[in-house]
């Protein structure tokens, strides 16, 4: 089974930083595009980030600028770097990949989620 584990979250004030990491563990062949989705309280879950195994990244316009997203594919660990954190970005942050477990089964998997509160 795969599992994807993130770690990071807490409480900080606004204009602070939080790091966010996931790492992928399990049976795994190969991981393609990571990324990172976040829900507010009655709010729909959106895409925050998102790189591909190359490198490529995808933001949101609402934190371009002030988030970073990277991937160490040794490790399978995707993170999530959060600059001047704004009260809006108050939010469990889940953490995505789509991964082959084999050549043949490939799955969409997620994260438990980690809350990230930002305090004004």
């Amino acid at each position: 089974q795969v599992q994807l584990v993130e770690a990071g979250g807490g409480l900080v004030q606004a204009g602070g930083s939080l790091r966010l990491s996931c790492v992928a563990s399990g049976s795994i062949y190969r991981i393609n595009t990571m990324g990172w989705f976040r829900q507010a309280p009655g709010k729909q879950r959106e895409l925050v980030a998102a790189i591909t195994s190359g490198g490529s990244t995808n933001y949101a316009d609402s934190v371009k600028g002030r988030f970073t997203i990277s991937r160490d594919n040794a490790k399978n660990t995707v993170y999530l770097q959060m600059n001047s954190l704004q009260s809006e970005d108050t939010a469990v942050y889940y953490c995505n990949a789509d991964i082959w477990r084999t050549v043949a089964a490939f799955m969409d998997y997620w994260g438990k989620g980690t809350l990230v509160t930002v305090s004004s």
